[in-house]
C-alpha cells in the first residue's frame, strides 16, 4: 500500500525512482496501490546499496519530489523505514502500464 502522497507523486510522474528496504524483488512490473486505486510501471533499472549511495544530489527529487534538498529526502526515507538499514533497492520506473 502506498501513502496517498506517494501515490499522487507517481500518478503525476514526479516520482520516477522508488527506494525500498531490503533485497530487490523479481519481475518487470512495479504495482502501487492506494485504497482501490492501482498504478503499474515498467521497471527499467535496479540498483542496490546503502541509502546514501542510492539517493544522491542528482536524483533525490525523483525519489522524494517534495524534498527541498538531499538531507530532507534522506530524512523522509529514514523516518519511513525506521533508522538506517544496511541494504536498499532503488527501482527506476519507466512508462506507466494501463
Amino acid at each position: 500500500m502506498a501513502k496517498q502522497e506517494v501515490f499522487a507523486w507517481l500518478k503525476a510522474g514526479a516520482k520516477t525512482i522508488d527506494v525500498r528496504k531490503g533485497c530487490g524483488r523479481r519481475g518487470d512490473i512495479a504495482v502501487f496501490q492506494c485504497g482501490q486505486n492501482h498504478l503499474r510501471f515498467c521497471i527499467v533499472k535496479r540498483e542496490t546499496g546503502k541509502l546514501t549511495q542510492l539517493v544522491r544530489a542528482d536524483n533525490y527529487q525523483q525519489v522524494v519530489p517534495s524534498a527541498e534538498n538531499l538531507q530532507a529526502a534522506l530524512n523522509y526515507l529514514q523516518a519511513l523505514y525506521g533508522g538506517e538499514a544496511e541494504f536498499f533497492t532503488a527501482y527506476y520506473l519507466g512508462e506507466q502500464k494501463v
